[in-house]
């Protein structure tokens, strides 16, 4: 059995296929992707070329380039993926360790291409199946003994790269060390949620995901709400994804989903719910009428050609017609908006008494008792139930913390008084006095247990760190409103910011500076991140706007030079400093980042310099920390042409470039080759921590700061010249041209020449000189007002 996978063959470059063979090359594993030989050739193609044999999986590959969002985290990394076809490269297979069929779901078709599979793998490979409905015993019939030991289900969600779930099948001759194997390359190498299914119908998350969306469609057809109605209460309202259910149909492809819903129907036929799977005539209508969603151009929801494109049509379900849709209003979402808190949210919607709020609790309560009574046919506990449908749909909260936040006694009542029936298991967990499946213990999550009739702790990989675990151990050293100081344990102190959006604010900036008093007097380290869903969204330009408008320019210089300050102390401190960013992280959030001595990066992380949106250029050291960055070891150095490297950082940070990866940042400079990057964002904070003790324990020294060999007024005259082009052809407006000359002449130098060495301090007085100027003009603060407004950069 093997216990390290290096090489993994995927068989079928469907967009399944093909996005899974993508994900393993972002996550550094080489995959071999192989596809049917053409069926028919077009005229004049050579049917014996490899052009011809390899053209499925070839294509994939192209077409990997292009989807939207990016299945791919670089460019760079399609080159781990090799291609090839089921017949000529069947041999191949056993250069690899893990083989996984993803061809269409035909269980003839599966168990032809296992026969031929089983010629050719290595007695020790793994092999599984990326089915969402077969059964293990119907794959693998026929097979050998080494064959099935070594067989299970594999079932990624799709797009693969951004769904967290993986859920793993076992047959019953699955060994239990493949089993193992899997879980932890899963959740370690490719960054998955773990969950674990039974060989049943769908699985977990689509057994009950797809039963909610059908339940929702039939309850709604009684109740005459539109789809926009019913996408808005089933949307963040009740902490789902703003694709709520009609916009998450159109997503998948009503095919697909029509697909699974008629798998359930035809194979359940024990489910006492069984109808509730049947396909309603709208339904059928549409899939007939290839009205698919996305893939076809429209299906609940679709773009109005005759605005550009601009306005979204909704469906009506009586006509199948498109028509403009309605503004939906309703007080409990009104209400709902304002709660942060998602349990307290979704407990507010269900418990409201307007149309919105008795819709959103019948609906709900069904699927919960649903999911109630599928344990134990689909899973053994109701953590991989939640884990599932959180990981495989959005939904920030499972069925059975939906319950909890409404109240599992309360929850039972209301079933029974809505004439819905609770599994007899959440009743005998209320006699014993327990009144939540979930709990914590010792500072850890706890649930119940239902074979046992006792509370376990929720299992979880060692390396899941979250600064809610220090909250429950009382490990605050101190803190104010937007940030706090954790002792983390081992040495190390932990910077949390808690504003919101996270954004940078005088409290951010005074905490950065009271963490370095703290860590450097009594600890070894400091690791900067936190739980919230981004990083840091930048500075609060509520705050700048409001200043810059009653002219207090003073206070703006003071905010500024003092976060430029933090970040500094930050970076030459003589204790390390390892920053943990993760989603989002724009302008101030970046250069905190930028700041530290590494970086332990989510894989998934959006970072840029983005301050040129708001008509300013970063005021935090992030011009000078970009070039720090690019120009690397040679920024001294005589040799050096420093032009086109000083053309890459204006265009990051003058063009508000965001990189869509940790990989991406790399490329652009905003991160460093040294620096580490994490799959699972679970274990972000826990792998930032081993980082900064790594550098701790192994002597560390603080940098010696940078000196750069910069152009001068020389070099802004050749940015300018490319800019006043960009102005004439009408690329750019006179103020982005006055924003960029100003930025030119910060990387440039101001007025050095290359003989002359220039300071971190230098670069540093230049770019708050050029930011405060900024920040005082009219245009700017329009640009300042509109992003607020409406969310999007303003041309001016």
């Amino acid at each position: 059995m093997t216990t390290r996978i290096r090489k993994v063959a995927v068989l079928g470059a469907g967009v399944m296929g093909s996005g899974i063979a993508a994900h393993l090359a972002n996550s550094g594993v080489r995959a071999l992707l192989l596809d049917i030989v053409p069926p028919q050739a077009a005229p004049g193609e050579d049917t014996a070329s490899k052009a011809f044999r390899n053209k499925f999986s070839q294509g994939a590959i192209a077409n990997l380039r292009k989807a939207k969002p990016s299945p791919i985290v670089s460019e760079q990394v399609l080159a781990a993926i090799e291609v090839g076809n089921l017949e000529d490269d069947l041999a191949r297979l056993g250069e690899c360790d893990w083989i996984i069929e993803v061809v269409k779901e035909d269980l003839a078709v599966k168990q032809a291409l296992f026969s031929k599979v089983e010629k050719h793998a290595r007695k020790d490979a793994i092999i599984s199946s990326n089915t969402s409905g077969l059964s293990i015993v119907g794959m693998t019939e026929g097979r050998g003994a080494d064959f099935k030991k070594n067989f299970l289900v594999t079932h990624f969600f799709n797009p693969v790269r951004y769904m967290k779930l993986l859920e793993l099948v076992a047959g019953q001759e699955t060994s239990a060390e493949v089993v193992k194997t899997l879980h932890k390359f899963g959740e370690e190498v490719l960054g998955k949620g773990i969950v674990y299914g039974k060989d049943t119908t769908n699985f977990i998350a689509n057994r009950i995901g797809v039963y909610g969306m059908m339940r929702t469609i039939s309850e709604m057809q009684k109740t005459e709400m539109s789809i926009e109605e019913v996408d808005k209460i089933f949307g963040p309202a009740m902490g789902r994804p703003k694709s709520a259910v009609f916009r998450t149909a159109d997503i998948v492809g009503l095919d697909t989903f029509t697909h699974v819903a008629k798998n359930c129907y035809d194979t359940l036929t024990h489910d006492e719910e069984r109808n509730v799977f049947a396909a309603p005539d709208f339904l059928q209508k549409m899939v007939e009428k290839k009205m698919l969603g996305d893939k076809s151009g429209g299906g609940f929801y679709k773009k109005d050609r005759s605005s550009g494109g601009k306005d979204i049509l909704a469906l009506d379900l009586k006509t199948l017609e498109y028509r403009p849709q309605a503004k939906v209003r309703f007080d409990s979402l009104g209400a709902a908006k304002d709660i942060e808190n998602v349990k307290e949210r979704v407990a507010s919607v269900m418990n409201a008494d307007d149309k919105a709020g008795k819709f959103a609790e019948r609906v709900t309560l069904d699927v919960l008792a649903y999911s109630s009574r599928r344990i134990p046919e689909i899973a053994d506990d109701l953590v991989n139930v939640d884990r599932g449908v959180r990981w495989g749909f959005g939904w920030d909260l499972g069925p059975f913390e939906v319950w909890d936040a409404y109240g599992v006694q309360k929850g039972v009542e209301r079933m029974k008084a809505l004439g819905l029936k609770p599994a007899a298991w959440v009743e005998e967990m209320l006699a014993k006095g327990r009144t939540s499946f979930y709990g914590v213990q010792d500072g850890r999550d706890t649930y119940w247990d239902i074979p046992s009739k006792s509370v376990k702790q929720v299992s979880e990989n060692a390396r899941t760190f979250r600064v809610e675990y220090l909250k429950r151990g009382n490990k605050k050293i101190t803190g104010n409103d937007s940030a706090s100081l954790w002792d983390m344990g081992d040495g190390v102190t932990l910077l949390e910011f808690h504003s919101k959006m996270n954004s940078i604010d005088d409290d951010i900036i005074a905490m950065m500076n009271t963490a370095l008093d703290e860590t450097e007097k009594n600890f070894k380290g400091l690791v900067i991140g936190n739980d919230g869903s981004n990083f840091s969204a930048g500075a609060n330009i509520m705050a700048m706007l409001m200043a810059a408008k009653s002219e207090d320019f003073d206070s703006i210089r003071k905010m500024a030079s003092a976060f430029q300050a933090a970040n500094q102390r930050m970076r030459y401190s003589p204790v390390p400093v390892v920053t943990a960013p993760f989603n989002l992280t724009l302008g101030g959030g970046a250069e905190v980042t930028m700041g530290g001595n590494a970086v332990q990066a989510s894989a998934e992380l959006y970072m840029g310099l983005v301050e040129v949106g708001v008509g300013l250029i970063p005021g935090g050291g992030g011009t000078m920390m970009l070039l720090r960055n690019v120009f690397g070891g040679y920024a001294a150095d005589k040799d050096f042409d420093s032009l086109p490297f000083l053309k890459k950082v204006f265009l990051a940070i003058g063009m508000a470039k965001v990189a869509t990866s940790a990989e991406e940042a790399r490329e652009t400079g905003f991160l460093s080759q040294q620096d580490g990057i994490t799959g699972n964002r679970d274990f972000l904070l826990s792998d930032a921590k081993s980082r900064v003790l790594g550098l701790a324990n192994g002597g560390f020294r603080p940098p010696r700061p940078t000196r750069f060999r910069l152009p001068g007024p020389n070099g802004a005259a050749t940015i300018d010249m490319m800019l006043y082009d960009m102005q004439l052809n009408n690329q750019i407006s006179a103020h982005d041209r006055k924003i960029a000359q100003k930025l030119a002449r910060v990387l440039s130098g101001g007025d050095t020449s290359p003989s002359v060495l220039v300071t971190e301090e230098k670069l540093l007085e230049l770019e708050m000189e050029a930011f405060l100027s900024l920040i005082g003009e009219e245009k700017t603060q329009d640009r300042m007002m509109f992003m607020l407004e409406k969310g999007k950069p303003l041309r001016n």
